[in-house]
């Protein structure tokens, strides 16, 4: 399937990105978000939680760890995680990050090298780089077949 390179020119154009990414989406379920502090990672992931349905999203999940969404328009059930705060893996491990990256949810996954031995292998990488010009770029890397 190769790589698929999606722009966010600006902020008001997120929704359209947004629509983008999932139409892209295909039958995989867990999609690691990669990019330095302050790319926009967890804003866009909430983009995408509203294209795909969610009403009542509300913060990142910096202290929670795991968020749980549902489409209101699916009944889909979407976790949003931050592993930032995790400080290894057996920590994700004892809180069952595995049982949410295989239950066949949705799953948007920010700082997913603190778990990376734990993701499953048709794990979908995304790459949220901000640009020079403050522009996004999203760029989704899919498993080898």
């Amino acid at each position: 399937m190769g790589n698929k390179t999606i722009a966010i020119d600006s902020l008001d154009k997120i929704r359209e990105a947004a629509h983008a990414f999932v139409s892209e989406m295909g039958d995989y379920t867990v999609f690691a978000f990669n990019g330095e502090m302050g790319a926009g990672k967890t804003t866009f992931i909430k983009a995408v939680c509203e294209e795909l349905g969610v009403e009542d999203i509300t913060n990142s999940p910096s202290f929670a760890i795991i968020n749980e969404y549902r489409s209101e328009t699916t009944a889909e059930l979407i976790y949003h995680f931050d592993c930032y705060r995790l400080e290894n893996e057996t920590e994700a491990e004892e809180i069952g990050v595995e049982d949410y990256f295989y239950s066949g949810a949705l799953c948007f996954i920010e700082w997913p090298e603190r778990v990376a031995d734990l993701l499953p292998d048709d794990t979908v990488d995304v790459d949220v780089e901000e640009l020079e010009d403050g522009s996004r770029k999203v760029t989704l890397k899919f498993p080898e077949e």
